[in-house]
């Protein structure tokens, strides 16, 4: 049973037709990467995939249109790492890591020490521990950007949707973060948006391409991030090179 399945998927928003009519599903346990140009539609779909637009068409998740999950259940299953967070809230990181504990719980329900246990592994998981006791508004863009997938693996959401998750990363915690998102257990199914294609070929088992709001090519990195595809989407000449076992290279070249 796919988790997600798009048929015909279409955002328009303010008159501008943003998404068309897109048809993909997406599988448990796998990691999909968005991959596309400025103003392709990618953080669109992601937000549309988070119930936080409207769209027509269908859109399913686990066999149940989107429209129709509650609120508390949906926050339940999946997270959504939003791009660029900008977190001026009087909280310390501890606190602010809580409250993806919050669809756990009715209303007028207090944290347990069950809560507090899982702030304490997420924060381990991405070497944050010394982290706990900080305001947010004292941290880097950076080290937000971490302390927000904090809480969604606090949250325990099954579904990750991750926009630009490495911006703002130097490169040890680009890589170091998205290592520990992969070997997370059990796996959560991740949807991620991705500016660089090397590092979206690194993690994902496939990827969606869009330009201008279409599904232009879909598959494997290496079926699909080919030196044509690259040129004609992204327009830049480039080398594609798949040693064996190992990530895809991408040598760019020169503007088309």
């Amino acid at each position: 049973m796919p988790v997600y399945s798009a048929d015909a998927l279409h955002v328009a928003l303010g008159g501008r037709t943003i998404l068309h009519d897109l048809h993909f599903t997406v599988e448990p346990g796998s990691w999909v990467a968005l991959v596309g140009p400025n103003g392709s539609g990618k953080t669109t779909l992601l937000r549309a995939l988070g119930g936080l637009l409207p769209y027509s068409g269908a859109l399913m998740l686990d066999e149940q249109t989107l429209d129709s999950w509650k609120p508390r259940d949906l926050a339940r299953r999946l997270a959504f790492v939003r791009q660029s967070p900008t977190l001026a809230f009087d909280f310390s990181v501890e606190e602010f890591v809580l409250l993806g504990r919050a669809p756990h719980h009715g209303w007028l329900e207090g944290f347990s020490a069950t809560d507090r246990a899982h702030v304490r592994t997420a924060l381990a998981e991405l070497d944050l521990e010394s982290f706990a006791d900080r305001s947010l508004d004292t941290l880097s863009g950076g080290e937000q950007q971490r302390v927000q997938l904090a809480q969604a693996l606090a949250q325990e959401a099954g579904v990750l949707l991750l926009d630009e998750p490495t911006a703002h990363l130097d490169v040890h915690h680009q890589f170091d973060g998205m290592d520990r998102v992969a070997s997370l257990d059990p796996p959560r199914t991740v949807i991620a948006a991705f500016h660089d294609l090397a590092f979206a070929a690194r993690y994902a088992d496939r990827l969606l391409v869009l330009d201008e709001g279409r599904l232009v090519a879909e598959g494997s990195p290496h079926d699909v991030l080919t030196p044509d595809l690259i040129r004609s989407v992204f327009r830049m000449d480039a080398d594609v090179l798949a040693p064996p076992d190992a990530p895809l290279e991408i040598r760019y070249l020169s503007p088309v």
